[in-house]
């Protein structure tokens, strides 16, 4: 019942439920106003101006939905007037989804535009041929009537992004906040003795974690960042640079944990870290369930974990015991983390807000469309241009077939099919392939079942509504879902709309159409293909560029006298990058497993690359800590020149450059580092120094790890 409370008061299902009601509205209107006939066409107008429409920021959000409608009018009077020749059509079909697929180029902002187009070209297919000698002046009534439910949907998703705005922010904060307790509970799953077996597993599902965890991050930042001028949007601001924060304090866990989990008198002290890790990840997910309910939080009472360990007479250098006080104290951090998460979202902290008016214009997405993706693009191995030749090749193939079957009357299913199931990668094909077709089936089902019921046209139409804020809600997050919704979808409005037909033999030409779809795509997607390998290069020379850009941030001297925004911001700008740079890489070994073994780039230096990737920039976090926070605790004439020789090492390293004069050695655990480091000392007595100083090496050691396993990882 919680998670099913969550998914229904989600930022998806709100916008989902929005759009479908706009649908409805612009459909009520246009048939009291118009007729039926226009309400048919508005309708399908709606529906194409409806993939764009995301929770996104109110600036921009109308140019951001403008160019949907903008290229399916053409293309829907265009397929109007060639329908009645069959193979004109085609003609057309090849060229425009060339056209519309070089949208991908944009991305994510791309994508839902690309799509709205060609649902456009399917669903003017799916329309009555005009007939007679005002076949021209009904195929031009016709896109009036669709031009009109696109473009009254503007204005309306405009309406309902600004009416729930603050909604948004309260849920995509919420969703934030149950992806790092997810990440939480993973990292707790390490802090057991070292075994082999399942460690791989974990270690991928980690990844997987922290890049989805990127992208949603952004995706937060955009909304949340946006012109909060009211104090709960800028608590919301406050509690995102918190969340930020805690990431950052979460990845600094890993931090000696592997030397940790190879000294078994170390066990009890992990197992109470990792409980107390789980009670975190727990209070996490009830501060998101209550900012999902609208409700203020109660403060939280938990104490913060025991840092104090006995100690150890004699014993001199890092020693485990003073490793794993060193580990506490992070997880402590985390504590504080969520202590001010739960006084920000009370009212009772207020938000830094230097550092948010500084991210409202840094860190936020372009709002504006610019040419340069399509300039780019003009290169044989562009794989937005290749996806783009593959798809207009496969929906040319498929209509050609389709219009070769017995059954041809409904020839669009199949490019329909071929359209929402080929995308850019093989995995992710695959992906929708399957979904797709056990969607189709499920979905077939469902509306066999409502159609036999033969309820009133006022309550089908009202499960075309649902099936609409299904479909919207669900595309991204569960497609499935989605999938099944869209089938109901096409077949009761396909009813509705032509309600002599047997509706026994829809179902079965939509799953045979479908199968056929789905099969087309699926050979496609070996057609002009855009292997991994191919990206591989370009993704790891951001990373290791990125990882430059952050070294040099997180070790300057800057800090050592004051906290200046500055350089701060200047870092905060590294880290996002080191993090988005990196969540590309994970994302692209991640489909690289599902192609063939032949193409494939050698993924388990690149795996070794990324764990190495985050264990570097938890390193450097670490030291930027101390710099930050810590600096009183700091000898300041002791740490400068080893800052700036580690910086210029572990960049010559990251660059494949010469290395300047060599650093001192790490000391070990039974060595004296030559400065106080008692266990049973409190941290306001404790001289950092040494711990920053091993830190060093150890980031210089990582970087030395991530040249090798990038030279190994583009040796293809």
């Amino acid at each position: 019942m919680r998670s099913a409370l969550r998914v229904l008061l989600s930022h998806y299902v709100a916008n989902g439920v929005g759009s479908a009601l706009g649908l409805l509205v612009i459909a009520a209107l246009v048939q009291l106003v118009l007729g039926s006939e226009a309400a048919s066409a508005a309708v399908v107008g709606a529906i194409i101006s409806i993939p764009p429409d995301t929770p996104a920021p109110r600036r921009g959000k109308f140019l951001h939905m403008l160019p949907a409608p903008l290229l399916a009018l053409p293309l829907f009077y265009a397929v109007l007037r060639l329908e009645g020749s069959p193979w004109a059509l085609g003609l057309l079909i090849v060229p425009a989804s060339f056209c519309v697929f070089l949208l991908m180029a944009w991305g994510q902002r791309g994508a839902p535009v690309a799509i709205g187009a060609m649902l456009a070209l399917v669903f003017a297919m799916a329309l009555p041929v005009p007939t007679g000698a005002d076949a021209a002046q009904q195929a031009l009534h016709s896109t009036l009537y669709f031009g009109l439910g696109a473009f009254l949907y503007l204005p309306w998703a405009v309406l309902m992004n600004a009416l729930l705005n603050q909604r948004y922010r309260a849920q995509l904060m919420a969703d934030l906040l149950f992806s790092l307790a997810a990440l939480l509970r993973l990292q707790a799953q390490q802090f057991t003795p070292l075994v082999r077996d399942g460690s791989d597993v974990l270690i991928g599902a980690l990844l997987r974690c922290q890049a989805a965890l990127a992208e949603q991050m952004q995706a937060a930042r955009d909304l949340l960042y946006e012109a909060p001028r009211r104090p709960r949007q800028l608590q919301f601001a406050g509690m995102l640079l918190c969340a930020l924060e805690l990431r950052d304090h979460l990845l600094a866990c890993g931090l000696d944990l592997e030397a940790l989990r190879q000294q078994p008198a170390q066990a009890g002290a992990l197992q109470r870290l990792q409980g107390e890790l789980l009670a975190q990840a727990q209070a996490l997910e009830d501060l998101g369930d209550v900012l999902l309910r609208g409700r203020t939080p109660d403060a939280w009472q938990r104490p913060a974990p025991d840092t104090h360990l006995a100690p150890e007479p004699g014993a001199q250098g890092f020693t485990p015991t003073r490793l794993a006080r060193g580990l506490a104290h992070r997880i402590g951090h985390i504590h504080l983390d969520i202590e001010r998460l739960h006084a920000l979202a009370r009212g009772e902290a207020q938000p830094d807000l230097a550092v948010v008016r500084a991210s409202w214009q840094m860190f936020v997405s372009p709002a504006g469309w610019s040419w340069q993706p399509l300039l780019r693009l003009w290169r044989w191995q562009a794989a937005p241009l290749r996806h783009a030749m593959r798809a207009a090749l496969a929906v040319g193939s498929g209509y050609a077939v389709a219009q070769l079957l017995p059954w041809g009357t409904h020839a669009y299913w199949v490019v329909l099919t071929i359209v929402v199931v080929l995308r850019g990668s093989l995995a992710q094909t695959l992906q929708r392939r399957n979904a797709r077709v056990a969607g189709t089936l499920l979905g077939c089902l469902l509306a066999a079942l409502l159609l036999a019921a033969q309820l009133p046209a006022w309550a089908l139409l009202l499960c075309v509504t649902l099936a609409q804020a299904v479909v919207h809600a669900f595309t991204i997050r569960r497609y499935l879902v989605a999938a099944v919704a869209a089938t109901v979808l096409g077949l009761v409005q396909s009813h509705l709309l032509h309600g002599g037909d047997s509706a026994t033999f829809d179902l079965l030409e939509r799953i045979a159409d479908t199968l056929l779809g789905a099969g087309m795509a699926w050979a496609f997607a070996y057609v002009l293909p855009s292997w991994e390998r191919q990206q591989v290069p370009a993704l790891v020379a951001r990373s290791l560029a990125a990882q430059v850009r952050h070294v040099r941030e997180a070790l300057a001297l800057g800090q050592l006298q004051a906290v200046d925004n500055h350089p701060e911001l200047a870092w905060r700008l590294a880290r996002r990058e080191a993090f988005d740079s990196l969540a590309a890489l994970v994302q692209a070994t991640e489909r690289a497993w599902q192609e063939p073994r032949a193409v494939r780039p050698p993924l388990l230096p690149l795996e070794r690359l990324q764990v190495h990737c985050y264990q570097l920039l938890a390193q450097l976090t670490a030291v930027k800590a101390m710099l930050l926070l810590r600096r009183g605790h700091l000898s300041s004439a002791a740490v400068q020149q080893p800052l700036q020789a580690a910086s210029l090492r572990i960049t010559a390293l990251l660059e494949g450059a010469p290395l300047p004069e060599a650093s001192e050695a790490l000391p070990a655990w039974d060595e004296e580092p030559g400065w106080p480091l008692d266990a049973a000392s409190p941290l306001a007595e404790i001289d950092l120094t040494p711990w920053l100083l091993r830190r060093l090496a150890l980031a210089e050691a990582l970087a030395l790890q991530l040249r090798r396993e990038a030279d190994a990882a583009l040796a293809i």
